[in-house]
């Protein structure tokens, strides 16, 4: 499928789904979760940090980790990605986003009602009781070969407070999940940006979207396998996504 081909798609849409990945924020220079890790944190696997077994077994580390990639995220600037699909709410009647990342780049862009799949590094929580930690974090950098920091307590039980990300093992939120998998089966559009559609069960919602006849578009710089039924349009996701809505409707701002 050509960018006018999807032009023509959005042009009659009357619902769209945008479902993004790691690859839609690695423009704005945060490391992505498979990013080979610098100075202290070289010497561990993500997989194995990203556990509740791994933070109880060492919190300051886990919450060292996580510290380090939410400033990343502070640092960070919402990419011409962000952007489009921020102007895009404004050019059809509805559009969903539902993302993968545990950042706030899209809120930021101006993106409303983001349905966080994977949690969020804002969103922290206790481990033991599960009540929101509202206190404010640190906004100051830290070294880039990062360091070990004591989590913060829990004002209602005093346990340790956790990232308010999913880690492996755990089930997506409920009332996220509903939500996305809602929207997959009834829009007519769905854009698949910057995820090869690997990590389960997030990566069903293009095939749930297929499945009740919207047009599915991936959007990847690096093409992968996909059905014969879906569509691939192949680059940078900001780059491909400015292109497509200056194509879509002609006076798309986004500089």
């Amino acid at each position: 499928m050509t960018t006018s081909n999807m032009a023509q798609q959005l042009r009659e849409a009357k619902h769209v789904v945008v479902f993004t990945g790691a690859g839609a924020s690695a423009e704005s220079g945060i490391p992505t979760f498979r990013d080979a890790l610098t100075g202290l944190w070289e010497r561990f696997d993500p997989a194995h940090l990203a556990t509740p077994q791994a933070f109880r077994a060492d919190p300051s580390l886990c919450w060292g980790w996580y510290e380090w990639r939410r400033l990343k995220v502070i640092q960070a600037q919402p990419n011409g990605a962000h952007l489009a699909i921020a102007e895009l709410a404004n050019r059809v009647p509805k559009l969903t986003v539902v993302t993968q990342n545990v950042d706030d780049l899209h809120e930021r862009a101006g993106s409303r009602d983001v349905i966080h799949l994977h949690g969020s590094l804002h969103s922290p929580r206790c481990i033991d009781c599960g009540q929101a930690h509202t206190l404010p974090l640190p906004t100051d950098a830290l070294p880039e070969d990062g360091r070990r920091i004591e989590p913060p307590r829990c004002s209602a039980c005093n346990g340790y407070v956790r990232p308010g990300v999913v880690w492996f093992g755990e089930m997506l939120p409920e009332d996220a999940w509903s939500a996305g998998l809602a929207a997959a089966q009834k829009c007519d559009v769905f854009l698949s940006i910057g995820t090869s559609g690997i990590v389960y069960p997030a990566a069903e919602l293009p095939l749930r979207a297929l499945g009740h006849g919207a047009t599915v578009v991936h959007i990847n710089p690096v093409r992968f396998d996909i059905s014969g039924q879906e569509h691939f349009l192949e680059g940078p996701a900001s780059v491909m996504m400015q292109s497509l809505l200056r194509e879509t409707f002609g006076d798309h701002p986004i500089s």
